[in-house]
């Protein structure tokens, strides 16, 4: 799989954010603003974790993936909202191939400390 999928949901989500709030979900939302996009994406992490947690005892993550999917779309209005899109976070990511976890750790606390 590739990012095209992140790519086009940006897209997507980009010309939808200035659609009439009574036709688009998504436009309803940039419509009531940050707060209430930042509201969806903490319902849709504690969604997320709980269905992690019920995975791990059932042995069947579909509904981990359901919730997962839709933490992801969300985060990515919050994005929208905000003037950015996956691009940014792809970029971060690709730079944090060469970082080993723990020396991505230490390098942002240096950074806050300084």
């Amino acid at each position: 799989m590739s990012d095209s999928v992140l790519s086009q949901l940006s897209q997507v989500l980009e010309a939808r954010k200035n659609n009439s709030a009574d036709e688009s979900y998504v436009a309803s939302l940039h419509a009531k603003g940050l707060n209430k996009i930042l509201e969806k994406v903490g319902e849709e992490s504690i969604e997320t974790i709980l269905a992690a947690r019920d995975a791990e005892l059932s042995g069947n993550n579909e509904k981990l993936i359901y919730e997962t999917a839709d933490l992801w779309f969300h985060s990515l209005v919050m994005l929208s909202h905000l003037g950015e899109n996956a691009d940014g976070v792809l970029a971060e990511l690709e730079r944090r191939f060469d970082l080993s976890g723990l020396q991505e750790k230490a390098q942002r606390t240096a950074d806050k400390e300084s």
